[in-house]
């Protein structure tokens, strides 16, 4: 939610609707949405000209309530009733004293604690001490854990420290069946600053940080699990359940951590089988472990590479720990029938600082986009020994994508010229990508010292781009409109 939306909320709850009908109360952003938006003013005429009024004062319950409100700012009048949605609006009233007087009725409202927690970070200094005094009274730890999306959203806040650290306060204290939901909430704020609960009071076991550290999605809490959980291993011994999610799970991080621990757990036979795995973290990590014990993981990888068994994680891994006498076996792979394979080698080709332009250029037209990236990214300091002509050809029509954007990027290493002939081939081009980099080389060109004086081509270039610009803009305007193009 934004302002906008917090203003039609205000609307809606000065016209009788509830919290929930009015906006998503489970949202944080929806209660601080309402509360800038019951505040958002707008210039309306009136009999002595214009005045500054919120949307939700221009109704008829809306200019009723403000003169309740302002019937006696010091101290909204006890005699009159106030529902929820009435006293949240007080709650967020642009008049300090208003959020003040509101504050003290909130009570009766215990639906509308969040708005206690926006206004403890309060511009006022009188209404936000008296909202952190309220907040201590009402708030305890399950209102914390419901409230702790919120709480951690206004943290971020200048002045928003408060309400954050009496929750910190509050659920260092809880009882498990109260932090633990909150290690599976939505919000990956919450989750990290759950985690970071649970395993200061240790809450979760060994074989429940695993699977945390296994399934969750984001890094951080995968990092916290992952290192509390072999923390626990290291003075623990191994346990049931622990290696297991870790070793298994999708995410790199958990299996780097899961295979590091093998080394404590005695079991570097295990660790071989992850020297050829997708991620190079726990290719690393393997090596490691399987170094410990006196193996010789580049001999490992020679050995896959040369037979059947060859992945893209074993080519990556022997370029990693390989040398310079492994290209032969890396040049043999370019030729894999598996592209996933061919543009390992080629990349560590790259990674081993080979140099041989003509070999790295027939694999310009490999039918694999990967295998023509990592050869272009190669022959990029090469570029200019490569044949103007020839790479001007490639940018044609009817070329794949991955051949096109690699003759584009060659060419931008020539000289100037040769750049604005392939930006002014391109400046028209369907593939959007492609358009847009065409049109800001067009953009960013000047004559530069490696284009011959007077050379004509250069001015046929220039009235060619800005012809399409002209007819480029005339399209966008014509659309514009509703005209068609």
């Amino acid at each position: 939610m934004d302002i906008e939306d917090g203003n039609a909320a205000a609307v809606r709850l000065a016209e009788g609707a509830s919290l929930r009908e009015a906006f998503d109360t489970a949202d944080p952003a929806g209660w601080t949405a309402l509360d800038a938006g019951v505040r958002q003013l707008t210039r309306v005429p009136d009999a002595y000209g214009y005045v500054w009024m919120s949307a939700w004062e221009r109704t008829d319950s809306g200019r009723l309530l403000v003169k309740v409100l302002g019937r006696e700012r010091r101290l909204l009048p006890r005699g009159v009733r106030l529902t929820a949605s009435q006293l949240a609006l007080g709650l967020c009233h642009r008049d300090g004293r208003v959020r003040q007087s509101a504050l003290e009725r909130v009570g009766e409202h215990p639906e509308l604690l969040p708005l206690v927690v926006v206004r403890c970070a309060d511009w006022v200094p009188q209404v936000r001490e008296r909202a952190r005094e309220r907040l201590a009274e009402l708030l305890d730890a399950e209102g914390a854990a419901r409230l702790a999306p919120l709480i951690l959203r206004m943290g971020r806040r200048g002045r928003g420290d408060f309400a954050a650290d009496l929750t910190t306060a509050l659920l260092s204290t809880a009882p498990r069946e109260i932090l633990v939901p909150l290690c599976r909430h939505s919000d990956r704020a919450v989750r990290r600053y759950a985690h970071r609960l649970v395993i200061a009071n240790r809450l979760l076991s060994p074989a429940e940080l695993a699977r945390a550290a296994a399934l969750d999605d984001d890094t951080v809490v995968q990092d916290l699990c992952a290192d509390a959980a072999l923390a626990a291993l290291a003075q623990e011994g191994p346990r049931d359940g622990v290696l297991e999610p870790l070793l298994g799970a999708r995410n790199p991080r958990a299996r780097a951590a899961g295979v590091t621990a093998l080394r404590r757990a005695g079991m570097p036979e295990r660790a071989a089988g992850f020297l050829g795995d997708r991620a190079g973290r726990v290719r690393a990590c393997a090596r490691y472990v399987v170094r410990q014990y006196g193996g010789d993981p580049a001999a490992w990888y020679r050995e896959r590479c040369a037979g059947a068994e060859v992945s893209p994680g074993v080519v990556s891994g022997l370029a990693e720990c390989g040398e310079r006498r492994d290209t032969a076996v890396l040049w043999a792979l370019t030729s894999h029938p598996v592209a996933a394979v061919r543009a390992r080698a080629v990349a560590g080709l790259r990674s081993l600082d080979v140099s041989d332009v003509a070999r790295f250029t027939a694999l310009l037209d490999d039918p694999d986009p990967g295998v023509v990236r990592e050869a272009t990214a190669e022959l990029v300091p090469s570029a200019r020994s490569l044949d103007e002509e020839w790479l001007l050809g490639r940018l044609a029509a009817g070329r794949t994508r991955a051949v096109r954007v690699s003759a584009f990027r060659l060419l931008h290493e020539h000289s100037g010229l040769a750049r604005l002939r392939a930006a002014v081939a391109l400046v028209d081009d369907p593939d959007d990508r492609l358009r847009h980099a065409a049109r800001q080389a067009v953009q960013r060109w000047h004559p530069t010292a490696d284009v011959p004086h007077g050379v004509v081509e250069v001015g046929e270039l220039l009235d060619r781009a800005r012809e399409l610009f002209s007819e480029y803009v005339l399209r966008r305007r014509k659309l514009e409109a509703g005209l068609p193009a």
